[in-house]
C-alpha cells in the first residue's frame, strides 16, 4: 500500500480544509457561546409566557363577577355615605347646630339656649351632648320632636322637662324671656348627637415594682 504524504495534496485543497476546520470550529464556539445562551433566553421567556398565560386564563373566569362586584363596590360606597350623615367621623358642632335651628324654624318654635357639656367617648363612637331650652306652642312642639326623631342624623332627647310659659321655673330654665303671645309652653332638655373615631387600644398598666 503506498503510504499517504500530507505534503503531496495540492495546497488549495490545503487551503480548503484549513477554511472548512475553522468554520466548523467557529460554529461549535458559537453554539456553545451565542446561540446556547440565545436558547436559554428563548427557553425562560416561553416559560413567563406560558405562565402569564395561565394567569390570565384564571383571571378571564372573574370577568363575568366583574361587574356585580363594581355593583357591591357602588352600594358600599352609598352606604358608607349614609352612614357618615348618621353619625359623622368629625363633631360637627356648627352643622349640628344650623340642623336643630332648621328643624326649630320648620316646626315653628324657639331654640333659646344651648349649652355643649363634656363629650363621652366610647370605643367606636363619642357621644356630644347639649342642654337645651325651647318654648312655643304645645303642637309645635310635639312636631319639632317629632321631626328631630327623623333626622340623618342620630340626635336622641332625654331628660324632657315641659312647664307653661307662666311658670318656665318648674322646667328648671336659666331664664325667663319675652313669649310670644301663640306660646304656651317652655321646654329644657338633653340632646345628644354622636360622631365615630377609630378605636383605640387601652392604655397599658404599668407593671408593679
Amino acid at each position: 500500500m503506498a503510504n499517504f504524504n500530507f505534503n503531496e495534496i495540492p495546497a488549495s485543497i490545503k487551503q480548503w480544509a484549513t477554511l472548512l476546520g475553522g468554520a466548523v470550529l467557529l460554529t461549535a464556539a458559537l453554539y456553545f457561546t451565542v446561540f446556547k445562551t440565545q436558547r436559554e433566553a428563548n427557553a425562560a421567556d416561553e416559560q413567563k409566557l406560558a405562565t402569564k398565560l395561565r394567569e390570565n386564563a384564571e383571571l378571564e373566569s372573574y370577568r363575568p363577577k366583574l361587574a356585580e362586584m363594581e355593583r357591591q363596590v357602588a352600594s358600599l360606597k352609598q352606604q358608607l355615605e349614609i352612614e357618615r350623615h348618621i353619625v359623622p367621623d368629625e363633631k360637627e358642632v356648627d352643622n349640628f347646630m344650623k340642623m336643630m335651628d332648621a328643624e326649630a324654624v320648620k316646626a315653628g318654635i324657639e331654640i333659646r339656649r344651648y349649652t355643649a357639656k363634656p363629650v363621652a367617648t366610647k370605643e367606636y363612637y363619642s357621644e356630644l351632648p347639649f342642654d337645651m331650652e325651647l318654648d312655643g306652642p304645645y303642637y309645635s312642639m310635639v312636631n319639632f320632636f317629632d321631626r328631630v326623631s327623623k333626622l340623618e342624623r342620630i340626635v336622641n332627647i332625654s331628660n324632657l322637662l315641659v312647664s307653661t310659659t307662666k311658670k318656665p321655673s318648674d322646667a328648671k330654665t336659666k331664664r325667663t324671656y319675652q313669649y310670644a303671645p301663640n306660646e304656651s309652653i317652655v321646654a329644657t332638655c338633653n340632646a345628644s348627637t354622636f360622631f365615630s373615631h377609630d378605636s383605640e387600644p387601652p392604655a397599658s398598666t404599668p407593671a408593679k415594682k
